[in-house]
């Protein structure tokens, strides 16, 4: 099922603490906010110019996201208003065990933090031109994420040790991370066209998806207690099962117009309150699966 978007470009989206769907419009600078089954409503930055990127919720009841050209992280309350706080190349964010909110700054290889009070804190990931993307919180009342350029999975404590997990494959990437029902950080390898899982312990399973050129971005765990991720380059979900088997699912044809020769351009996903699989298609739509 698809819902159009006529607001803009939908990039990252999450479920929110007030029962609705958070989603962002990446090149308008807006944030759109919809329950199944009614009409979005859509809020205006103010600037508009930060392309906003990942979203999620925060252990305060409102939700986050990140704009990286702005450099900017901002809060956004369910009516709409908005705070601001000053990051460099944010990406990657995610509420931490402590209540604050953890994201990466993909340009200067730190990791951020702001806590429930507004204070700050800076950590930095120890990889020259890594890249730090995606963050999640771990079973370990630590925070994981991934180091794009960098060819690694990085862990951070929740008092700013950092510890760097090389992938075994060159090129790999790796840009989305989450917690996966088995305990372990499971992520997705865009350059390589791979699943990762690493557990706690630092050890790394790689399991090749059949098209090794879709470019996989994004990966949650689904409602089904497997991995679903999409694939950016071929406009399918995918899904892996914690022993590794793979399936492929073709996401909805959109209207040519809508975009380059009709490709949806998926990113985020997230499980919705509804119980199904929302998916952010840049090209324009929201797609629901189940």
């Amino acid at each position: 099922m698809l819902t159009m978007i006529d607001g803009g470009s939908p990039y990252g989206i999450a479920a929110g603490p007030d029962g609705a769907l958070w989603f962002t419009l990446v090149h308008e600078g807006r944030i759109g906010r919809m329950s199944p089954g009614q009409e979005p409503v859509i809020h205006q930055l103010d600037p508009a110019d930060g392309q906003p990127s990942v979203i999620a919720p925060g252990a305060d009841g409102a939700m986050w996201f990140t704009e990286g050209k702005g450099g900017r992280v901002r809060r956004i309350t369910a009516d709409g208003e908005v705070t601001s706080y000053e990051a460099d190349s944010p990406y990657g964010i995610a509420a931490g065990p402590d209540g604050a909110m953890w994201f990466t700054q993909m340009g200067s290889g730190r990791i951020g933090r702001i806590g429930p009070g507004g204070e700050r804190a800076e950590f930095e990931v120890p990889v020259e031109g890594g890249m730090p993307a995606f963050i999640t919180a771990g079973p370990d009342d630590a925070l994981w994420f991934t180091i794009n350029q960098g060819n690694a999975i990085g862990r951070v404590s929740l008092t700013g040790q950092v510890t760097v997990h090389p992938l075994p494959t060159e090129g790999a990437a790796p840009v989305g991370i989450t917690l996966g029902p088995d305990g372990a950080l499971w992520f997705v390898e865009i350059g390589a066209g791979q699943v990762g899982r690493i557990d706690v312990s630092g050890k790394i399973t790689e399991y090749p998806l059949p098209d090794r050129a879709a470019r996989p971005h994004a990966i949650i765990t689904g409602p089904d207690g497997a991995l679903w991720f999409t694939e950016w380059a071929a406009d399918r979900l995918g899904r892996i099962t914690t022993d590794g088997a793979i399936e492929e699912h073709p996401l909805p044809p959109l209207p040519v117009e809508l975009g380059k020769e009709g490709k949806a351009e998926p990113h985020g996903l997230t499980i919705g309150p509804d119980g199904a699989i929302w998916v952010a298609l840049e090209a324009g739509a929201l797609s629901r699966l189940g």
